[in-house]
């Protein structure tokens, strides 16, 4: 073979692995970019679903802490109540119900 033709052969064989390598970089990054983005999806996903665990457990405590305000409320009521009572008793026989002469 003639040196041109050794020239023309290697130019070629040049030119088709620099198009080889244009075409195959970008691919491999596109796939790699999208298995990073699907973990991070992937991860994101697992998050949310954490935190609607750790929100169901909060709003639940939360419940719990309101029906026991509510039973508090309900024993201070009573209380008064029967104080209210107590103080009128008092009233009706005649004796303070607090700091007073006759207590």
């Amino acid at each position: 073979m003639s040196a041109e033709i050794v020239v023309a052969l290697v130019g070629a064989l040049a030119l088709v692995v620099a198009a080889a390598i244009t075409t195959l970089v970008p691919l491999l990054l596109r796939r790699t970019q999208g298995a990073a983005v699907d973990a991070v999806e992937a991860e994101g996903e697992l998050t949310r679903e954490h935190l609607d665990a750790h929100s169901a457990v909060l709003n639940s405590r939360i419940d719990d802490v309101r029906d026991d305000l509510d039973e508090v409320r309900e024993s201070v009521a009573r209380v008064r109540e029967w104080q209210a009572g107590h103080d009128a008793e008092h009233l009706l026989i005649g004796r303070p119900t607090s700091g007073g002469e006759n207590e």
